[in-house]
């Protein structure tokens, strides 16, 4: 079977998009029986693919990212085949919301959320008209879907009204770097690099309104003040809070109440870290706190946890099913108590060590290798129908 995989959200480095499509790949071209993969990005050659994927046989069109958007979307608007368009395949994977109409081809749609359509405030207004208007006649004409979680599943079936059947929930993975750091040397060098203190919580995530910051920045402020006495309560004392990542969209509120708040200078903001510092980050950090609104699925924590820190985060959309018992859950919406959990895990040594042991073992069930296995099965599935449909023509 030859499968035509879309990497344009990693060659652009589109955040969690861009780590799904590169991960995937590199899980399906490790697989002992695998597809003939073609790689797929627009733009041109001078966007280099991710240099674990060289090698690969890639197939670019001269097309900026919003062209190409647009030139797909009207293919599927007025139905026109854009396979002349794309290498000769068997099946195309989509693993951003996008997808060209194709004729000679089956199809996968990868859908990792509806935030759009949930939270439409927290869209730029472009983007939110584009996804309405195209992501109905996407998912309706795609031949199967993956969902990167059990809750994206149930959105895609209440709100498009999909048949159950043509969905497959298929969880990401944790990539293998991720595990606890120990290295004194490599914990200092780390700390030096990115001006990180002694002691800190951590979130690392696009700085934009979904994500729920200001909400993690009062409960920080609360947190802080109770009670002032350090002797009273140590493990709380000589915290900074560390917000690793780069600003998405809508973001001028956060920096706003970071102002209001006197925050400046207790919230260290390193901007985008490199993937190999961030187990270092992780490890050397207090707790890690997610206070995300809606998550499609959530990596972050879940690295988190394969690097040993405890984890407080939303009891909203996937992160109950990705994080499980493995830790705190919270109203993300009540900053009290996003502030107790903190305060707890700070300061009770019994619930930290059971949080880092489970944790541990929650991540170890979330691998790169079963994400590709399993869209293999989807693959295959795709290939069984379109020859049962060539049969019946």
């Amino acid at each position: 079977m030859h499968v035509c995989l879309d990497l344009s959200p990693a060659v652009y480095q589109r955040a969690g998009l861009g780590t799904y499509a590169r991960h995937l790949a590199e899980g399906l071209r490790a697989l002992e029986s695998r597809p003939v993969l073609t790689i797929f990005y627009n733009g041109d050659k001078a966007h280099p693919l991710p240099p674990t994927l060289a090698g690969l046989p890639t197939h670019t069109l001269p097309l900026a990212t919003r062209p190409w958007r647009l030139v797909a979307a009207l293919s599927q608007q007025l139905d026109l085949g854009l396979d002349r368009w794309l290498p000769d395949c068997d099946l195309f994977h989509a693993t951003e919301h996008l997808l060209p109409r194709l004729k000679d081809a089956r199809t996968v749609l990868t859908v990792h959320d509806l935030i759009f359509l949930l939270f439409p405030e927290y869209h730029l207004p472009l983007n939110k008209w584009f996804l309405n208007r195209f992501m109905p006649l996407f998912v309706r004409r795609a031949h199967a879907i993956i969902a990167v979680s059990q809750c994206t599943k149930d959105d895609l079936i209440r709100h498009y009204t999909v048949p159950s059947e043509k969905i497959t929930v298929v969880y990401e993975g944790v990539d293998a770097r991720f595990q606890p750091v120990t290295d004194l040397d490599t914990l200092t060098r780390v700390r030096a690099r990115y001006g990180l203190p002694e002691r800190y919580i951590l979130y690392v995530g696009t700085i934009e309104p979904r994500k729920n910051l200001n909400t993690l920045l009062e409960a920080f402020a609360e947190l802080k003040e109770r009670p002032a006495t350090c002797d009273l309560r140590p493990a709380t004392c000589n915290l900074r809070l560390v917000i690793v990542g780069k600003t998405g969209w809508l973001y001028e509120g956060f920096f706003r109440r970071l102002r209001e708040l006197g925050l400046e200078g207790e919230v260290i903001l390193p901007g985008f870290v490199p993937d190999e510092d961030l187990p270092a980050l992780y490890s050397a950090a207090e707790l890690f706190v997610f206070p995300s609104l809606y998550e499609g699925f959530g990596l972050p924590p879940l690295e988190a946890m394969a690097c040993g820190t405890p984890v407080v985060v939303s009891n909203t959309s996937s992160l109950p099913e990705v994080v499980g018992e493995a830790g705190l859950m919270v109203d993300p919406r009540d900053v009290r108590a996003l502030a107790e959990a903190m305060e707890r895990v700070l300061t009770d040594e019994h619930l930290r060590a059971e949080l880092t042991a489970n944790g541990l073992e929650r991540a170890r069930q979330f691998t790169w290798e079963r994400a590709a296995q399993e869209t293999m099965e989807v693959y295959l599935k795709q290939s069984e129908g379109g020859k049962r449909a060539e049969e019946l023509a």
